[in-house]
């Protein structure tokens, strides 16, 4: 029967990315990875985690890769990085980058081996624009960070998708389905706790993969929708 699996927020952590497909997950080409976004920035190699997803691709495994808000980020600062002008030789500020290096792009920055976004080749920024804002299935609506459901259709807030935190599921504006997400991180026993309960309408799985030094956080996670098996991969590279 085929498996798909959904994984949760990477942020860059290429060993435990690996060691959670390759060790726990071992997924066959008839099997689906959906990844929910963040693959880059705080954790050490933000461009080995891009690489690594888009050889899966390559290799013909099917993955879905779903854009997060880090993502955003980084298109947003490399995007005005290109649009500034110089004056005497002194350039405006990005302030989008400013922001994006607060957040952990100065970490995948030096994952580039460079400190000039615009080294960045242009294709890792196409990639991430063809990444869809969301994935719909049978029995689940899956996205980066929610949805706003304070409005009549969900769907019309793509913002929403990939930054907001604090929202209650009407599961009646997405089909009565249950809501897969990340961005925020959730210890892992609030996780089996979704995971194990009918009553909650939603399932959040990030678990905090770069927080290894906060008890119940800090793990790499892989659930298999069929199942609902969960697979759990600690932190290797922080």
């Amino acid at each position: 029967m085929n498996k798909y699996w959904v994984i949760s927020d990477i942020h860059g952590c290429l060993n435990t990315l690996r060691s959670l497909v390759e060790t726990l997950v071992q997924p066959g080409k008839d099997d689906t990875l959906i990844f929910l976004g963040d693959y880059i920035d705080r954790g050490p190699d933000s461009k080995g985690v891009l690489d690594y997803v888009m050889d899966l691709q390559i290799q013909g495994f099917s993955v879905i890769t779903l854009k997060g808000n880090h993502e955003e980020f980084l298109v947003k600062a490399y995007e005005e990085e290109k649009q500034l002008k110089s004056f005497l030789f002194f350039k405006s500020a990005n302030k989008s980058k400013e922001q994006w290096l607060r957040y952990g792009g100065k970490e995948a920055l030096q994952s580039f081996k460079t400190d000039n976004i615009s080294d960045i080749p242009e294709f890792y920024i196409d990639w991430i624009n063809q990444c869809p804002m969301y994935h719909e299935m049978k029995d689940y609506f899956i996205v980066h960070a929610g949805l706003n459901f304070d409005i009549d259709d969900p769907l019309e807030d793509t913002q929403a998708m990939t930054w907001i935190r604090d929202f209650r599921v009407d599961p009646a504006k997405i089909n009565n389905r249950r809501l897969i997400h990340g961005h925020v991180p959730v210890s892992l026993d609030f996780i089996d706790l979704t995971l194990n309960s009918d009553s909650y309408p939603f399932i959040d799985l990030d678990n905090g993969c770069y927080m290894n030094n906060k008890a119940g956080y800090g793990n790499l996670l892989a659930l298999e929708l069929s199942s609902m098996e969960l697979k759990v991969q600690p932190n290797i590279d922080m």
